[in-house]
Order: C-alpha cells, then structure tokens, then sequence
C-alpha cells in the first residue's frame, strides 16, 4: 500500500493542517432497541488542493462519510474538524453558515429547480449568504463560463442534457468559493458521454487547486482522482494514492 503522506506532505517541520480530518469517526444509527455502527473509528486526512475518491459498494458507510463531511450529520463518537475548526462544537446555525460557506455540495440527482433558469440555480447559495441581486446574477454568470456554460444562462434544466445540468450543479457548487466540493455519485445519472465531460471538469477544478472529495461505488470513476480511500463494513480498509498520481 502506498502511503500517501509520504508523497504529498512537506517535512515534518512544515507540515500543513489538513482541510478535513476524522478522528475515531464513529457513527451509530439507533431504532428503538437496534442499533446499527455505519462508522467504526475512522481517521482520515484530506489536505488542500487534493482530489480524493472515496469508494465502496452500497452499504459501506460512504454515505454516511459523505453526510458527516458536509455537516449533515453528526458523529457518535470521535472528532471531525473542517479547516481547523471543531465541527462537535457547532450548533445548527453555525453548522448551516459551514455548508453554506465552505462546502460545495454537487449530488446525483442534479438537485435543480425546474422553473428557474440556469443562472437563478446557481446563485441560491448566494441568497442564502445574504449577497445583493447585482452581485448575485454576476457571480452565478462567471461561474456558469468557468464550467463551459457561457451560452445557457437563461436556459432552464428541461432544456439542457444531464451532462449539461451536471455542469449547472458544480457552477452552483463553486459559486460561493467553497473550501471543498463535495460530490456524491455525481456521474451516477449520466450516460457515458456526459459522464467523461463531468469528470474532466472536476480534472480542470483539481489543476486549478480545488479540494474535491468525490464518493463514489465505481472504480473507473475513482480512479480520476488523486487518491482512493477504500471503505467496507464502516471501516477504511485501504488508502492509496492512484496510479498516476504515484508516478
């Protein structure tokens, strides 16, 4: 197994904190007199500008990871900081201005409101953030050509391909600089065409410094990362930088 602190960190004497760091990540989902361990003690460090996958079948505990990064769910147990901040420590308003803030959110189901145009989509987390109208069209325009869409700002989703609305889904994602982007199973709808567009744009975000945690059930899609932190049974079993990135 290759050890990917090996290969990215600087020395010892200069070593940056990571962006995301779990800590004995236990999570336990309780149903009267069930109790079920989604997460059992994991520890992961994901630092900036890395481009992680984090794979594993149905049932794994990727999801649960998923949820916990973007502080839509809590842990049980153990400790899980975000840009050096304690996230255990967070009450629901600050949690909310976190996911609002830092995380960029891009999911399968594109998660698009069908009546408003592609701009509009794109700036809702802008509204959120309390940012003027001027500001807002603005910023969700630049956005929208950064992910090759310069042309659709005013076309809604119905009239643009799953590809298309995938790229709609990052525009919105990256609007707010974000820390991170987040994606869950963001080619799982996509045919094989839009799923390499897709790919090759989060390709693009990561040349230009941008923090992806990509999860995902397929290995063709993980292994356009970085790195592919393995997951089975709620536990990592394995973490290792891909082929390419080794070289």
């Amino acid at each position: 197994m290759v050890d990917p602190s090996a290969t990215r960190l600087a020395p010892e004497t200069d070593v940056p904190a990571p962006v995301i760091e779990l800590r004995g990540a236990g999570k336990t989902y309780r149903s009267g007199s069930i109790e079920f361990e989604a997460l059992k003690g994991i520890d992961l460090a994901i630092y900036e500008g890395e481009y992680v996958a984090i794979m594993g079948p149905s049932g794994s505990g990727k999801s649960t990871i998923m949820n916990v990064l973007g502080c839509l769910d809590t842990l049980t147990r153990g400790e899980y900081r975000l840009g050096g901040t304690d996230v255990n420590d967070l009450d629901e308003v600050e949690l909310a201005e976190i996911r609002n803030r830092q995380i960029g959110f891009v999911f399968q189901g594109f998660n698009l409101l069908l009546s408003l145009p592609a701009w509009r989509n794109v700036e809702l987390p802008l509204i959120y953030g309390g940012i003027p109208r001027h500001e807002r069209k603005q910023r969700a325009e630049q956005a929208l050509d950064r992910v090759g869409l310069g042309d659709r700002f005013e076309n809604r989703p119905g009239e643009l391909s799953g590809g298309q609305q995938q790229r709609v889904a990052v525009a919105r994602a990256l609007v707010g600089e974000p820390t991170m982007v987040l994606a869950d199973e963001p080619t799982g709808n996509l045919d094989s065409v839009s799923t390499q567009d897709v790919l090759a744009l989060f390709d693009e975000l990561h040349a230009r410094g941008r923090t992806i945690v990509l999860i995902t059930h397929e290995l063709e899609v993980a292994q356009r990362a970085a790195r592919i932190v393995w997951v089975r049974d709620g536990e990592v079993i394995r973490d290792e930088l891909t082929e390419e990135a080794a070289a």
